[in-house]
């Protein structure tokens, strides 16, 4: 499904022009030769363009897509380009002599005459007729390139013009370099896995270069090179037969889309790239800004209504492009093994099927949000952040967490555990409970109620809101709040101090309450009488609070509270700190 969805992709890269078809390349040009209908040289143009750099314009040559160039060209093989190449092989002029121009000029016009032989059209004529008249002894000295000499000696490459177009546009040449090329294919033939024609079959594959930590090199996807893995006595890629042709599109379309790093996203140790089979680089562009949180020339308010507009159905602009909701999209992550790539994830839905899970997505995570936090709302990497020590020297998530939590995303299926047990294990050992991990934890509690249809016993739906819930009456809950109270008690009537209840207890209050809320409460109450003499009314608000909550807890703590009822435990502690600073913010 990979390789056929790439190479789809390749084929409307193709067909808009964005890459080069197979057997074309894209290679720098500085020189065109213009002849006449009876193959005379006629003029030389420089088509370098004027090119800053630093402080100062250079002169650079011109990127044009055509012919692949020879292999195996070394110092004394004779190797041409077909309808492009360097002065020793279009002129035969060379700075090793005449002889070898006259060698490496012949070889050119061998070339060019097996591939064009019985082309019908006058583009073909002229360039056959300039091997055919064209004397490389006196080459040096024609008058057309005399400006030009200094330059096509240092090995600039040149191309043809005939009747004010360029020869490698013509379409009847084109379509002889496309026999020729495909003539070339050798190997053992066998029906293609992506195609599903029978073609020769690619040995070894393409490099993809681009993979964040990868080889600099290159890594392969599809390579056997281990008896391990070989089966039936078949060698290499022979085990899962790919055409040279889809082979080298699937690469292709795969590099191309590395190659442009504003839309290549990291999570964890995944390389991430996205496409719309026919669409352009908005859809990436969008799907960054909607879930991953990269830059966009729109705020995060446009673009949600742009994402509410796309989840009914209705096309919109974005980035002079007009995003179709139906339109088919593909999410790949990749990740380094060696010289291979591992496939961390594979996604594959309508644009608006997988806009439709990111929106329920950002629902379940919306909670209260502190006056300091930047994020409107909180991108995948950002979640990712949250199971991770920030003082370590490694601050990668596990290896295949953020796959996980991207499927689990935009399938819209359960969270899974891993995060869930991350965010505890941090909370347990930072004694924090952030914007981040207090939505995680609604957020994972709230799809495991909409997957069994039923709410969790120990995490109820009263616990599970965007703020406050003043009326829950779930005892977790009311626990943190109490908690957080207590600690704003301790807080209020020391001043400045360095350490609080929660740098000591927190841990112990979620887990133990039993045995360390007669401690704090009671504690509570000297610090009540200290305040007191400080601050009379803030001494009676906050006494006021802790009957409340007391008289609804009832006359005995749990002795233990499992996972999901210490997670409504840290809910009930976020959402009683977060109320007491909104309030300190409106005064």
């Amino acid at each position: 499904m990979i390789l056929q969805a790439l190479t789809e992709y390749y084929q409307s890269l193709v067909q808009a022009e964005k890459i080069a078809a197979p057997g074309w390349k894209s290679s720098d040009i500085s020189f065109v030769l213009c002849i006449s209908d009876e193959g005379e040289l006629e003029q030389v143009i420089s088509i370098k363009n004027q090119v800053s750099q630093g402080k100062k314009t250079v002169l650079r040559p011109q990127s044009m897509i055509l012919p692949v160039p020879a292999d195996g060209r070394t110092s004394t093989a004779v190797r041409p380009n077909f309808l492009w190449d360097k002065s020793d092989y279009l002129l035969g002029i060379s700075k090793g002599g005449t002889q070898r121009g006259i060698k490496y000029f012949n070889g050119a016009k061998e070339y060019h005459e097996a591939i064009l032989s019985g082309v019908v059209s006058p583009a073909a004529t002229a360039l056959l007729a300039f091997f055919q008249q064209w004397d490389p002894e006196k080459a040096p000295e024609h008058p057309a390139l005399q400006d030009a000499m200094e330059d096509i000696l240092k090995g600039a490459n040149m191309v043809f013009r005939y009747s004010g177009g360029y020869i490698h546009e013509d379409p009847e040449i084109r379509d002889a370099w496309q026999r020729h090329y495909a003539d070339q294919s050798t190997g053992i033939e066998m029906t293609c896995l992506v195609t599903g024609k029978q073609a020769a079959v690619a040995r070894i594959h393409p490099k993809i270069k681009g993979i964040i930590n990868g080889e600099a090199m290159g890594n392969t996807l599809v390579g056997f090179n281990s008896p391990s893995v070989c089966s039936y006595g078949k060698e290499q890629s022979y085990n899962a037969p790919v055409s040279q042709q889809a082979a080298f599109a699937y690469t292709a379309a795969l590099n191309y889309l590395l190659a442009d790093r504003e839309h290549v996203y990291r999570l964890g140790d995944a390389t991430v790239v996205c496409w719309a089979r026919g669409g352009g680089d908005a859809y990436q562009a969008f799907f960054g800004g909607a879930l991953l949180g990269a830059p966009t020339p729109y705020s995060a308010a446009d673009l949600r209504g742009m994402t509410a507009q796309l989840c009914q159905g209705i096309p919109v602009d974005f980035q002079e492009e007009k995003l179709d909701p139906n339109m088919d999209f593909y999410i790949l992550g990749l990740s380094p093994n060696a010289a291979r790539l591992s496939v961390r994830f594979f996604l594959h839905n309508t644009f608006q099927g997988f806009l439709e899970h990111i929106q329920s997505h950002y629902r379940r995570l919306e909670i209260i949000r502190p006056s300091y936090d930047k994020f409107e709302t909180l991108p995948i990497w950002k979640l990712l952040d949250e199971t991770v020590n920030q003082n370590a020297r490694d601050k990668s998530p596990a290896p295949d967490l953020a796959g996980e939590v991207l499927r689990a995303v935009l399938n819209d299926t359960r969270y899974p555990a891993t995060l869930l047990n991350g965010v505890a294990l941090r909370i347990r050992a930072e004694r924090e409970v952030t914007r981040g991990r207090a939505a995680i934890l609604k957020a994972y509690y709230t799809k495991l109620a909409e997957s069994t249809g039923r709410e969790h016993p120990d995490i109820p739906e009263e616990v599970l809101q965007v703020s406050l819930n003043p009326d829950a009456t779930n005892v977790p809950y009311l626990l943190g709040r109490l908690f957080s109270v207590l600690e704003a008690v301790q807080a209020a009537a020391n001043p400045g101090i360095n350490a609080t209840i929660r740098d000591k207890y927190f841990s112990g209050a979620s887990a133990t309450p039993a045995a360390v809320f007669p401690v704090l409460v009671n504690l509570a109450q000297k610090h009540l009488k200290k305040l007191n003499a400080a601050n009379r009314g803030l001494s009676i608000a906050y006494e006021k609070q802790m009957t409340e909550l007391l008289s609804k807890l009832g006359t005995e703590y749990p002795a233990h509270l499992n996972l999901p009822q210490q997670g409504s435990f840290q809910l009930g502690y976020y959402f009683q700190t977060q109320a007491r600073y909104q309030k300190k913010e409106e005064k």
